[in-house]
C-alpha cells in the first residue's frame, strides 16, 4: 500500500521581490514549503542569500541549505527556527556537529545525497538525521529533468532507519510523480512544475491527484 505522499512546492530565487511573489501563491494552497538556499560555491548558482528570507508564521518551513560550510550559516538558522533544516552530505566540514545544535533547538535536521552519494558511505549522517532527501536533479536549478536512477536508494534508506522521512527533490511533475510517490517516499519537492505554471494552485491539486490515482505507475 502506497504510504501517505505529501507535495512540497520549493522557492529558488535570487531576487527579493520574485520571493515574496512566490510565497504568496504558494501561501494560497499549502503551509509546508521547502526554501532553497545556495552560496554559489557548492552550487553553482547563487539564491538570495539566507539573511534575506523569511516565511509566514503559518507555515511549515523546510529550509534546504547547499552550502559548503552549514555552520557559517546556522546563527541565522537558529533566527529563522525553521521545522527541518536539510544539509548536503557533500559539504565540507562535518554535519554531525551542525546537527546537534540544530536539535537542541527543537529543529528537525535533513541530510541531502546528491546523486553521486552512495547511502552506505554518509550512513551516520543517515542515523542521525530525521529526513533524508534524495537529491535527484541539477543543483541551485528548477526545472532540470530527474534522475529516476535515484530511487534505488531509497530501501538502502529505509533498512538503515525504517521511521525516517525520505524526501525527493528534482524533476517532479505530471509525467513521473505517481511512479516516484509510489517508491516509497514520504515527501516530494516540486518546484517549476508549480511555480512556472500558468495557474500554480491548480498545478498542485493536478499533483497531489495524480499519486492518489491507482493502476499502472510505470
Amino acid at each position: 500500500m502506497i504510504r501517505t505522499v505529501s507535495i512540497v512546492p520549493t522557492i529558488l530565487t535570487d531576487n527579493k521581490q520574485d520571493y515574496r511573489a512566490q510565497a504568496e501563491r504558494i501561501n494560497v494552497f499549502t503551509r509546508r514549503v521547502q526554501i532553497d538556499v545556495t552560496d554559489g560555491v557548492f552550487a553553482p548558482t547563487q539564491t538570495l542569500d539566507i539573511t534575506n528570507i523569511w516565511w509566514p508564521k503559518n507555515w511549515e518551513a523546510d529550509l534546504h541549505l547547499m552550502v559548503a560550510k552549514p555552520s557559517e550559516h546556522l546563527d541565522t538558522v537558529l533566527k529563522l527556527s525553521p521545522s527541518l533544516c536539510i544539509l548536503h552530505a557533500e559539504a565540507s566540514e562535518d554535519l554531525l556537529p551542525s546537527f546537534k545544535i540544530l536539535k537542541e533547538a527543537g529543529i528537525k535536521t535533513g541530510v541531502a545525497l546528491l546523486p553521486s552519494t552512495f547511502p552506505g558511505n554518509v550512513q551516520p549522517y543517515i542515523e542521525a538525521a530525521d529526513h533524508v532527501l534524495i537529491f535527484a536533479g541539477q543543483l541551485g536549478v528548477q526545472g532540470s529533468p530527474a534522475d529516476l536512477m535515484q530511487m534505488e536508494k531509497i530501501p538502502l534508506v529505509r533498512n538503515m532507519k525504517p521511521e525516517l522521512e525520505i524526501g525527493w527533490d528534482g524533476g517532479a511533475n505530471m509525467t513521473n510523480i505517481r511512479a516516484i510517490a509510489h517508491a516509497d517516499v514520504d515527501v516530494i519537492n516540486v518546484g517549476s512544475a508549480i511555480s512556472q505554471a500558468p495557474d500554480p494552485a491548480q498545478a498542485f491539486q493536478e499533483l497531489v491527484a495524480e499519486i492518489d490515482k491507482n493502476g499502472v505507475v510505470l
